[in-house]
């Protein structure tokens, strides 16, 4: 019996079945299906033309919600994992991973009952019920009726909603009239990234893993916090992900993080219009994917991770000594055909602003305006900022291309050892307030019960900040600020100036 700590402090308890180890390692592939999905055969371009087709983003917008491509076969036949939802997962037990809940999917009788109790959030029929409703982001389930009129759970799969969309901290469903359910159900917000999603926690629950493998996953959230994910440990560990890796599940996931692999955050899924290069290290674009840069990383996601029913190569990732290939199809691509309107959609996703969007994600617009006007000279001057976050999207990926790995200022230098470039990409800076910590592995964040940010540093006046993205955000300049890095010089207030005009963007 294993015991997991619920975030509101109950506990749950669930018996773990053993299984092979030749079963064990496909469960990397599947979380990350809020990333995006990469690689393809056809030399004629499918990128999105603008102004976008209404038609193909609102085809786009049911594939990203509603698509498993296929993946049931993984996420049922092998990771089994609609026998742990079904025995096991509450409501409350998948809120406490990050889980959440479409507000508009509910009728008013269900949010009648959640409110005054006669729903219980404790029961994992209730889990059920609400997956028969498609009421839970990124979460597909075949829900069928008994004899004796309890639910059962036939078949599960996840979509790329389950990663890279999350709900509004704005609608206020009480619970039995007094847990306050803001954040968990709420409006959906697509291309947000799930920043309080455990992914690593909901792969350990799977009886198909070996224990090493479990405890690999659930130290994810322990070690790093929410919204973590690792897209690359599953091709180099699990033979079920990637058919040239050794048998050895154990001793291949040794190997990977004796080499360095660690799980980054989830990235953001807005603001992507246009740009030539997807993802942290810039893998994904036209030479390697002919629908569109994110269409190569919704690609790999699809295939790769998700193990949706469709193929995935690229060449440049070579692992044991050959490139990588993976075909899930059975008979079938569900892939290929979706990735033109999926990346349409992603395209049509602005980045969130705070004057607009603040209120629904619990961010007052208290922004200095002096402060904003001095932050944004340093920005374009003495902070150097502007010669890589240059443009409308405050990224030089377009005119300039790919980074050195010497450019990251971010504690991880493994990371990058692990994509096709072994470059990085400048990442855009709308919306940025949005997502705290920062950098892709997290290194970019304040730490409040040590007063310090990741590397050691202090914040100076930001430590009585009121919102965690001015102190995240003050980390990241004193990355750039370290004499072993940029070397800026910036002081205190200056540091403070720069930090609003980033919050701003």
């Amino acid at each position: 019996m294993r015991k997991h700590e619920l975030f509101n402090g109950a506990n749950f308890r669930f018996q773990r079945r053993r299984a092979s180890r030749g079963a064990s390692g496909a469960l990397a592939a599947g979380v990350l299906a809020l990333s995006a999905c990469g690689g393809g055969s056809s030399d004629v371009s499918e990128v999105p033309k603008l102004p976008l087709d209404p038609q193909r983003v609102a085809a786009g917008q049911q594939t990203f919600r509603h698509d498993t491509f296929g993946d049931e076969s993984f996420w049922t036949d092998v990771l089994m994992m609609n026998k742990v939802i079904e025995s096991a997962v509450d409501p409350l037990t998948a809120a406490s991973v990050g889980l959440k809940i479409d507000a508009d999917a509910l009728p008013a009788s269900v949010v009648k009952g959640i409110q005054d109790g006669t729903i219980p959030l404790d029961d994992p029929q209730t889990t059920l019920a609400l997956l028969k409703l498609d009421a839970v982001v990124g979460a597909k389930g075949e829900v069928s009726s008994g004899p004796d009129g309890r639910l059962a759970l036939k078949r599960f799969g996840v979509t790329c909603a389950l990663c890279h969309s999350t709900v509004s901290r704005d609608l206020h469903v009480l619970a039995g009239g007094k847990t306050d359910l803001a954040g968990i159900v709420g409006h959906r917000l697509d291309g947000w990234p799930n920043r309080d999603l455990q992914p690593g926690t909901i792969l350990s629950l799977s009886p198909a893993l070996t224990p090493k493998q479990a405890a690999e996953y659930a130290s994810w959230a322990r070690l790093y916090g929410p919204g973590f994910y690792d897209p690359r440990i599953n091709v180099h560990v699990d033979p079920g992900s990637n058919p040239a890796l050794g048998p050895d599940v154990d001793a291949n996931l040794a190997a990977y993080k004796a080499a360095g692999g660690v799980p980054v955050v989830i990235p953001p899924a807005f603001g992507l219009v246009g740009l030539g290069k997807s993802t942290f290290t810039g893998d994904g674009d036209t030479a390697h994917e002919p629908a569109g840069p994110v269409s190569y990383w919704n690609r790999y996601v699809g295939v790769v991770q998700m193990h949706g029913h469709g193929t995935f190569l690229d060449e440049r990732l070579n692992i044991d000594g050959k490139p990588l290939s993976v075909d899930h199809r059975t008979g079938d691509d569900r892939i290929t055909g979706i990735l033109p309107g999926l990346e349409a959609y992603q395209w049509s996703i602005a980045a969130p602003t705070l004057a607009d969007n603040g209120l629904q994600w619990g961010v007052a617009s208290d922004l200095d305006s002096a402060a904003v006007a001095r932050g944004q000279l340093l920005f374009q001057g003495q902070a150097q900022c502007v010669a890589c976050h240059s443009g409308p999207a405050f990224t030089d990926v377009n005119t300039f291309g790919l980074h050195l790995a010497s450019a990251s200022v971010a504690l991880d230098k493994n990371y990058i050892n692990f994509s096709a470039t072994r470059q990085w990409r400048t990442s855009p800076l709308k919306g940025i307030w949005q997502h705290p910590p920062y950098f892709h592995d997290g290194s970019g964040a304040f730490n409040r019960k040590t007063g310090k940010c990741m590397d050691g540093s202090d914040i100076g006046s930001l430590a009585r900040a009121n919102d965690r993205a001015r102190q995240d955000l003050a980390c990241v300049v004193n990355r750039y600020n370290d004499p072993r890095e940029r070397n800026l010089g910036l002081t205190d207030p200056q540091r403070a100036d720069l930090v609003e005009y980033l919050k701003s963007l």
